[in-house]
C-alpha cells in the first residue's frame, strides 16, 4: 500500500515516466493518473482557432522537416536513455482517464487524499482539479521559466542565443501556462550532437535528482517558492517551418 501522499499525473510520454520512476525508486510506489490526452486533431483545430491556419501548416510542416534529424540522433538518444528509466509503471498503480479535468477523474483524485501531486506532460489543468487537490501540485516544465514557458523551452532559448536557459523548471500550478511559483530550476550544458530529437530526453537525464529533492520537501511540508524572477515572460509554441531553417543555418540549432 502506497504510504507517501503523493500522486502523479501524467501524459504517457518518456520524460514523465522517467521523472515517475526515479520518484518510485526513492519514495516507492504510488498511484500514477495517465491522461490519454486529446486527439491530433483536436489539438490542431484548437491551434488553429489561436494562431490561424497559415501558422498551423507551418508548424507541421517543421515537424516533418525536423525528422531528418531522427536517424542521426539514435546514438545520442541511446545514452541519454541508458540513464532513463522510462517504462511505464504496473497495472496495479495506473488509473488511465480521457482527460484529468473530468468529474469522474476529480472524484478518483479526491478520494486518493494526496498530500503532494506532481504533474508532468499533462493538458492544462482547471481550476476544479486544483481545488479538489487541496495540496501542492507541482508541474515540471521543460523549460526556464518565466521566460521559456508554453512548448520547446530549451529549443527555443537555444535558438535564441541563451543555452544557459536550457533547462527545467519544477513549479506549483496555478490557472496560467507555466506562470506559478517557481519551486526549483536545472540548467543542462547541450552537446553538439544534441538536436530537437533529443532535447527532452537530455533534461529528464539529466533533472531526475532535482525532481526528487523537491518532492521530498514537498512532501515535508517545506514549500518554500524562489523569489521571483527577473527575466521576461514569454510563451512558445513549436517552431515553424521558417523558423526552422533559420535557427538550424544560422546557429546550427536544429
Amino acid at each position: 500500500m502506497p504510504t507517501s501522499g503523493l500522486i502523479a499525473l501524467i501524459g504517457d510520454a518518456p520524460h514523465a515516466w522517467t521523472m515517475v520512476n526515479a520518484l518510485r525508486k526513492r519514495l516507492g510506489d504510488f498511484p500514477v493518473i495517465v491522461e490519454r490526452g486529446e486527439p491530433a486533431s483536436v489539438f490542431w483545430a484548437r491551434r488553429k482557432k489561436k494562431l490561424g491556419a497559415g501558422a498551423v501548416y507551418s508548424l507541421k510542416a517543421a515537424q516533418l522537416a525536423a525528422k531528418i534529424t531522427k536517424p542521426l540522433s539514435r546514438g545520442r538518444l541511446a545514452e541519454l536513455q541508458a540513464a532513463c528509466d522510462a517504462s511505464p509503471v504496473p497495472d496495479h498503480l495506473r488509473i488511465n482517464v480521457d482527460s484529468l479535468n473530468d468529474a469522474d477523474t476529480i472524484a478518483k483524485i479526491r478520494a486518493l487524499k494526496p498530500k503532494a501531486v506532481f504533474v508532468a506532460s499533462t493538458g492544462m489543468l482547471r481550476r476544479p482539479l486544483l481545488q479538489t487537490c487541496a495540496c501542492p501540485v507541482v508541474n515540471y516544465h521543460s523549460g526556464i521559466n518565466p521566460a521559456y514557458r508554453g512548448i520547446n523551452g530549451g529549443y527555443f532559448a537555444l535558438a535564441n542565443g541563451e543555452p544557459e536557459h536550457f533547462g527545467v523548471t519544477l513549479h506549483l500550478i496555478d490557472l496560467g501556462v507555466d506562470t506559478g511559483p517557481i519551486l526549483a530550476t536545472n540548467c543542462v550544458p547541450v552537446a553538439a550532437n544534441d538536436n530537437i530529437q533529443t532535447y527532452m530526453t537530455l533534461m529528464a537525464a539529466k533533472s531526475q535528482a532535482l525532481v526528487v529533492e523537491t518532492m521530498e520537501r514537498v512532501l515535508a511540508d517545506d514549500v518554500k517558492p524562489l523569489p521571483p524572477s527577473t527575466l521576461p515572460s514569454n510563451q512558445y509554441y513549436a517552431p515553424t517551418l521558417g523558423q526552422y531553417l533559420a535557427n538550424g543555418l544560422k546557429r546550427g540549432v536544429w
